[in-house]
């Protein structure tokens, strides 16, 4: 008796099932379904390609609607920012959903204004709408809603910033914080300031390590000003710095808002950027190359950041443990630093 087909299976006219792949491929049904979906690990090996092409033989169509009301999927990713007036967020969320409708996703976006809980409330909001996971810019170094989401097994990547085991997709903050100083150390000036981010963001206490390092292997003293990522804390930082004595040639604020703040403060003041006064950003927002004197900066890559962030965020979902990516930044000089000396 000769084998059977899946052909001699199916009644005349009957569209092909995903038993029928399986017994044409020999191999499970549910081997097959990793093979077919794209969220699976297993979708990129060579095996799952040839259980794709003998289902596209067969002519089988997989019903993606009833797919995820099986697995109970949005296909939609929740997406957790401080908040959208600040630049680098909205330049960043923009990059997540653009990386979303590239892989089959689409982004919904709440805010935290970095309130602990506004973040949990609004990240339970988000688990209530059914997404399929999380991506958080609003880590914190206490935890909070991340060691949440730790501990109930929820899927979630971080973003911008790290927290313990979480998935994380980050520049590379410590590399980004050297690179502005030791800029400024190359030109000659041996009084740097920074001004610091807050210290529940591992992002501003990665750029701040990097200042320090720059500066322990140049034998100078850190002189460090508080501030958050807002504009009015680089103002409040710039009047700080004019009451310095001796007042330092060169600052490294731990973002562009940050470093547009302290602009105003100090050229309201006189002060002249940059033969008084050499000032570093961070971020190299749309803004910084635009200023009246262009901002030296150091470059994000968000894209690649983005990129990773969903690819992490669809691991986590198909089961894979978590990693860390980091990407290189990138010393964009301009206008707002001189040479000394």
């Amino acid at each position: 008796m000769s084998e059977r087909t899946p052909e001699s299976t199916r009644e005349p006219g009957a569209r092909p099932t995903i038993s029928d792949v399986a017994l044409a491929a020999g191999v499970s049904k549910s081997t097959v379904s990793r093979a077919l979906n794209p969220e699976h690990r297993f979708f990129r090996s060579p095996s799952a390609a040839r259980i794709r092409e003998i289902a596209e033989g067969v002519g089988y169509e997989p019903n993606p609607v009833a797919a995820n009301l099986r697995r109970q999927q949005t296909n939609t990713f929740g997406v957790l920012v401080p908040r959208l007036t600040d630049t680098v967020m909205a330049m960043f969320y923009e990059e997540v959903a653009t990386a979303c409708t590239r892989r089959g996703y689409h982004a919904l976006v709440a805010t935290s204004h970095d309130e602990p809980q506004l973040e949990r409330e609004n990240g339970r909001m988000l688990l209530g709408r059914r997404v399929d996971g999380l991506i958080l810019t609003t880590a914190r170094t206490e935890g909070g809603f991340c060691q949440e989401l730790l501990e109930r097994g929820v899927p979630h990547v971080l973003a911008m910033r790290t927290f313990g085991d979480s998935a994380a997709a980050v520049g590379d903050d410590r590399l980004g914080g050297y690179l502005a100083t030791r800029h400024l150390l190359d030109l000659g000036h041996r009084r740097v300031a920074l001004v610091a981010g807050p210290a529940y963001a591992s992002s501003a206490l990665g750029r701040r390590a990097g200042y320090e390092d720059a500066l322990r292997e140049a034998g100078l003293p850190a002189v460090v000003l508080p501030s958050t990522f807002s504009m009015e804390s680089g103002e409040d930082a710039g009047r700080a710095l004019l009451a310095l004595d001796p007042r330092p040639t060169a600052v490294f604020a731990v973002n562009d808002n940050t470093a547009v703040g302290l602009l105003s403060a100090v050229q309201r003041a006189g002060v002249r950027v940059p033969e008084e006064l050499s000032v570093v950003g961070y971020n190299d927002i749309p803004l910084a190359a635009r200023l009246p004197v262009p901002l030296t900066t150091i470059r994000v890559p968000f894209t690649e950041i983005a990129g990773a962030a969903v690819d992490l965020l669809i691991d986590a979902g198909a089961g894979v443990p978590a990693t860390t990516r980091r990407f290189a930044p990138t010393l964009i000089p301009r206008g707002t630093t001189l040479r000394v000396g």
